[in-house]
């Protein structure tokens, strides 16, 4: 098995993403072979310095670089030797089984559609991201970003596929799905949400439990949350706040450190055709580490596969 890391997405890249690929090397070790792709004269200098831990590590060049404030569609058509590009023309050719990056979000989203494409039947990927809960583990919470405005089909697809991810990666034998509204009762909500949820009620792939509130984020009500993209980034932004702030205020607390983003590393993107993970642009070593085993984690349990056979049917 084969997981690639885009080595100059990031601030902090290609230092942080080295060093994290090191990490990851080290715990994947006769499980998958971590590949790094960015530019030989940034990236083999930091290998070296590793000495014999950089050894297992594949590198495949790529001669560009796709910088955060560049247009996503504009850079990523312009750009077809950039670390992002290369990465996902390997993706769609088999040659790795996952690929990550903390580099443009945009580009990573434009990239997946015009590669290795939506899952036929999905209507649009989601980018998904998780919750510690209080009484232990994580859930699940989509989209957080990728789609600001959606439809009630769109949101009914969300809860399959956040469902789909918290049984075959997250292990939890039958998910919890819920719908994030302003309130519990059925009729609550916009026109939007009472549309999406009819549509999650009848659903025969999810195990519905109704709507929840913004209270249920961090409790066991629902494993699953669903949202469109809009809601869930300002949820998302929100809980890495608080996380900030108990920092700057120097207060440890178990449940809290499990906001730190480094945790996870990465959101993934569900719904095409593939395994892709999205970083945070601030992407520290461990969180470079973390989006790896992720990407691992994703590619071992078959996911994607878990998704074409059930949108195929």
């Amino acid at each position: 098995m084969k997981i690639a890391l885009d080595a100059m997405g990031g601030d902090f890249a290609p230092q942080a993403a080295v060093d994290g690929a090191v990490l990851a090397a080290q715990q994947l070790a006769g499980k998958a072979q971590i590949v790094l792709i960015g530019q030989e004269e940034a990236v083999r200098p930091l290998l070296q310095q590793h000495g014999a831990a950089a050894d297992s590590l594949a590198f495949i060049p790529a001669t560009q670089v796709i910088a955060m404030g560049e247009h996503p569609a504009k850079a990523y058509q312009q750009k077809q030797d950039s670390s992002i590009a290369v990465g996902y023309k390997m993706l769609h050719a088999g040659e790795i089984d996952a690929f990550c990056s903390a580099g443009s979000t945009g580009a990573m989203l434009v990239g997946a559609m015009f590669s290795v494409k939506a899952v036929p039947g999905v209507l649009r990927p989601a980018i998904a991201n998780f919750v510690p809960k209080l009484h232990g583990g994580y859930g699940i919470f989509l989209d957080v970003g990728a789609n600001a405005e959606c439809k009630p089909e769109m949101l009914e697809q969300f809860g399959e596929l956040g469902s789909l991810y918290a049984q075959y990666v997250l292990g939890i034998t039958t998910p919890k799905v819920g719908l994030m509204n302003l309130g519990e009762e059925e009729g609550k909500g916009t026109a939007l949400l009472q549309a999406a949820h009819q549509l999650l009620k009848i659903n025969p792939h999810i195990h519905f439990i109704g709507n929840i509130e913004g209270r249920d984020l961090f409790n066991d009500k629902a494993d699953v949350i669903v949202c469109d993209g809009y809601t869930g980034n300002v949820m998302l932004k929100m809980a890495e706040s608080i996380y900030d702030i108990l920092a700057e205020r120097h207060i440890v607390d178990p449940f809290f450190e499990k906001f730190n983003y480094e945790a996870f590393g990465g959101s993934p993107i569900l719904g095409i055709n593939d395994n892709a993970i999205i970083g945070h642009g601030v992407s520290t070593p461990t969180a470079i580490c973390s989006m790896l085993l992720q990407g691992y984690q994703m590619a071992e349990s078959g996911i994607s596969d878990q998704i074409k056979a059930t949108f195929k049917s």
